[in-house]
């Protein structure tokens, strides 16, 4: 039986960025339910191809079995971050259509109890995308230096209380390793001041926490680097991002690669720009979609296309 749970964020306004030609080579970097990759594979018949990568299992499987009917789709179990490579290896070196980018956790993993994304359910402290890794969340919370930790919560959650909770966990771990996600969720709420609050004291920890174990902002930079070595003339490039640090690379690598000059020569020396900013503004969910999926809130669909090769 499939209990895979996924909602697809923005799905028509993710597929429709990419303008879908059938006969042309087309990338989802982040296959998760496979709802994006579906409505593209619709759309490209009968001669486009889709490779679509994932490094979670239970996503591969699932998505195997509701894509089985087509027959120009091949699925990569691979990092993203290995695009050039993993394309190279199927005889591919340009992308002639698009990609499309769909970054962070899925709803099945942060809502999967065992997987120990959660705050809220009794877990293994874990949090990897890939099941394979060796490096989980439990590395971080027991391992990591005072100021390692403060700096992740600083960063990558934007957390205001780092310090007290980076020195709470220090603290309790010094009596036994912390374990699980409850353990380390009281911890948290423990450390800092109780003020009225519709997010929870230990959500902003917990995706710093994801985002360190999964390396994910740096992922992000290496593939949209990637993506733009192998883009034809046309392609485009349309990015979902759930929360402001990956938003912000997408943007100033979206704004940096569109402009005309990006030396500080008196004289210009700069080959002409990649890329062209379709949308100046990132695209947000319909109403529709947040009555449906609240969580969508989150979500910015940021779209370029390559103007040279």
């Amino acid at each position: 039986m499939d209990d895979f749970k996924h909602y697809t964020v923005m799905l028509n306004e993710a597929v429709d960025a990419l303008n879908c030609q059938d006969g042309k080579i087309y990338v989802d970097c982040t296959l998760g339910g496979g709802g994006h990759s579906e409505l593209i594979l619709k759309r490209i018949q009968p001669n486009g191809r889709l490779i679509a990568f994932d490094i979670d299992d239970e996503a591969i499987e699932h998505s195997k079995n509701r894509l089985k009917e087509y027959k120009n789709l091949t699925i990569v179990k691979s990092s993203y971050t290995n695009i050039k490579s993993e394309l190279s290896k199927l005889g591919i070196n340009i992308i002639t259509g698009g990609v499309i980018l769909d970054l962070g956790a899925s709803y099945h993993q942060l809502t999967k109890q065992e997987r120990g994304f959660s705050f809220s359910k009794e877990a293994p402290l874990d949090m990897r995308f890939d099941k394979d890794a060796d490096f989980t969340a439990y590395d971080v919370i027991n391992k990591y230096k005072e100021t390692d930790l403060v700096r992740i919560f600083s960063e990558y959650g934007e957390e205001r209380f780092s310090k007290r909770i980076a020195h709470a966990i220090i603290e309790a771990r010094k009596k036994e390793p912390i374990k699980t996600t409850t353990e380390l969720s009281n911890i948290i709420v423990d450390a800092v001041p109780h003020i009225k609050s519709n997010i929870h004291p230990a959500t902003r920890v917990f995706q710093a926490i994801r985002i360190e174990v999964n390396h994910e902002l740096q992922n992000v930079k290496n593939v949209l680097h990637d993506i733009l070595d192998l883009i034809g003339e046309g392609g485009i490039i349309s990015v979902i991002s759930f929360h402001s640090l990956e938003d912000r690379i997408v943007k100033q690598i979206f704004k940096y690669e569109s402009q005309k000059c990006r030396c500080s020569n008196l004289i210009c020396t700069c080959e002409p720009p990649k890329i062209e900013l379709v949308v100046k503004k990132p695209i947000t969910a319909s109403d529709e979609e947040l009555a449906i999926n609240p969580p969508s809130r989150s979500a910015k669909l940021r779209v370029a296309r390559c103007i040279r090769s």
